[in-house]
């Protein structure tokens, strides 16, 4: 039984426009102890998908289909309102995050409150899901932070007081703090220098080896999940464009999309080569393009990639892609 599975997992949100379609009919299954790599563009559906997941969403975020099965258990339809919207206060969901499910927030200075120390906060987290005393919630605060690479004396520091390296792995030890199943990374390296975020991966790495804990790791840098996912989703426009193992999608990419976003990226070890960038901007995920949603910015683009959404193509190689002419794009070699 695999630990977590999303099945036809759509979100919509209700907007003064009309709906934006932000996620739709999402599917993938992640194992213990693994990690998924979820890449694509900014505004792509990346963060509302883990955020699905968690259901941490906004009043206006509406469930139109799907399920999350999480150790064998829907977790998501029994928090679905008869409107659509979720009730992110049901007491079995609130007793998942952080115990089961935790997150590493995407940019950790807005994510801790500026007003509390971040060991406070830490106890916090701990205190609300087990029956310990302050003191023994701050003595394993004090083994969160040995683990991570942060003194012990810096404890009682607000978030200010940190930088922004120390303030991510803060994060990272707020997440583990009950050594969940299940940890949703949100950009952990954003806005980090490229030593920094070789050690925060490193440490996220070895963390979860350590506690064989499975992992999403969100984020539109395709080298960080080429150096620690075992299975990649490429999204588009609310869409998986794209799925399969980490090794078998990096050498032959059978989506022209993952094919585009790939070739943007250099290749330390290939031929050198100019980078290429895909023409054209996402598209309005309110009025969204008919058929595929990539077919405007698409070179392989035809007829009926304008007018019928596309099937989704098992390759022999096992990955699958949302794509009229896998196949061929496939055949055609690597990006």
């Amino acid at each position: 039984m695999a630990l977590l599975e999303v099945k036809d997992l759509t979100l919509h949100f209700k907007v003064n426009e009309g709906w934006v379609y932000a996620v739709e009919d999402v599917n993938f299954t992640l194992e213990s102890g693994e990690t998924l790599g979820l890449v694509g563009e900014s505004g792509c559906g990346k963060t509302t998908l883990g955020y699905g997941i968690s259901q941490l969403l906004p009043d206006n975020a509406h469930v139109k289909a799907g399920r999350v099965i999480f150790k064998g258990q829907d977790i998501l339809t029994p928090s679905v309102k008869k409107n659509g919207t979720l009730d992110a206060y049901r007491p079995e969901i609130r007793k998942l995050r952080w115990k089961e499910i935790s997150m590493i927030f995407q940019g950790a200075m807005n994510a801790f409150n500026p007003v509390q120390k971040v060991g406070d906060q830490i106890v916090e987290a701990i205190r609300t899901h087990e029956k310990i005393t302050a003191q023994e919630a701050e003595d394993r605060v004090a083994e969160l932070y040995k683990l991570v690479g942060i003194p012990k004396d810096r404890i009682d520091n607000y978030p200010h007081e940190y930088s922004g390296g120390m303030r991510q792995r803060a994060m990272i030890a707020m997440a583990l703090v009950h050594n969940p199943s299940l940890i949703i990374a949100d950009e952990p390296t954003t806005a980090l220098d490229v030593i920094m975020q070789r050690r925060i991966l490193t440490e996220i790495e070895n963390i979860q080896k350590k506690f064989s804990m499975a992992m999403i790791i969100i984020t539109h840098d395709v080298s960080v999940v080429a150096n620690v996912a075992d299975k990649i989703a490429v999204m588009y426009a609310g869409r998986i464009m794209e799925y399969g193992d980490v090794m078998d999608v990096f050498k032959r990419p059978a989506n022209p999309y993952t094919k585009a976003l790939f070739g943007g990226f250099p290749n330390l070890k290939g031929e050198r080569k100019r980078l290429a960038s895909i023409p054209g901007n996402p598209p309005s995920l309110v009025e969204p393009p008919s058929g595929c949603r990539f077919h405007p910015r698409c070179k392989y683009a035809k007829e009926i990639c304008k007018k019928e959404k596309p099937p989704v193509m098992t390759l022999p190689s096992g990955q699958l892609s949302l794509c009229h002419f896998a196949a061929e794009v496939q055949s055609g070699g690597g990006a």
